[in-house]
């Protein structure tokens, strides 16, 4: 699959569910037109829940009057997947990557490419992960990226990123990865994670103290993505032309 070897990243800090999901949009179509490099988007949102196409608001456990008392936001999206929480202290990354070969049209990326992507993703987290010291590991028939967190005698796998894709009619990846760095964990009470009865959601704080801050774990990031993915990564500090152009 021939690509460009150039991908900016652009570190956005908090941004609004709506306002990123609308650049995505807008940036996706600029590059399946060659008018814009491979992009990832990397950033936090204030408190969110996003809904994927397998999920439904069943999976909302806060009733309505808490959901709104504490400002949550709540959006049905087209990503793949269920229910999961955005917030503070979480890294949300959006990578915008032509998936597809030059020439290809059709309405779905092969299944193959689809999940190759998805096991790169995870890849990314894993070794970032490993830097920090953290062993994680995925788990077969489920997406996304788990630890195990010690209950008493037993070690009990507890996800720590969720990962939910779209890949366009042009071949466009859109939506991404969420790794839990230090968020209130409190909000993820409000939901059924991924739409899972049972799970358990970590974050890196539960291991690292101090802390790494969400931004220095984006920086992280990218350099791991460059290797898995091969591109030649130009990081861009935050930059309002992008939100706003």
């Amino acid at each position: 699959m021939e690509k460009s070897n150039s991908c900016q990243v652009y570190w956005l800090g908090e941004v609004e569910y709506q306002r990123a999901w609308d650049l995505q949009n807008r940036l996706a179509g600029q590059i399946a037109e060659g008018r814009q490099p491979p992009t990832v988007l990397m950033l936090e949102h204030p408190h969110t829940y996003t809904i994927g196409r397998r999920g439904g608001r069943e999976h909302i456990l806060w009733p309505a009057e808490e959901i709104q008392r504490r400002g949550i936001a709540i959006f049905e999206v087209d990503r793949g997947g269920d229910i999961t929480y955005h917030g503070p202290g979480q890294l949300v990354g959006y990578p915008l990557l032509p998936l597809a070969a030059p020439g290809w049209q059709g309405e779905r990326l092969p299944q193959a490419d689809f999940v190759g992507y998805v096991r790169k993703l995870e890849e990314v987290l894993i070794s970032v992960l490993d830097f920090y010291g953290i062993e994680a590991f995925r788990r077969e028939g489920l997406t996304g990226v788990w630890v195990n967190k010690t209950a008493g005698e037993y070690h009990l796998p507890t996800k720590i990123a969720s990962i939910g894709v779209k890949v366009d009619a042009r071949g466009v990846s859109r939506h991404g990865f969420a790794l839990n760095v230090q968020p209130d964990m409190l909000y993820w009470q409000g939901i059924i994670p991924c739409g899972l009865e049972g799970v358990q959601m970590a974050a890196m704080s539960d291991w690292l103290s101090p802390c790494p801050s969400v931004r220095e774990v984006a920086e992280q990031v990218s350099r791991v993505f460059e290797t898995v993915f091969g591109f030649k990564i130009e990081w861009q500090a935050a930059d309002p032309e992008i939100l706003n152009r």
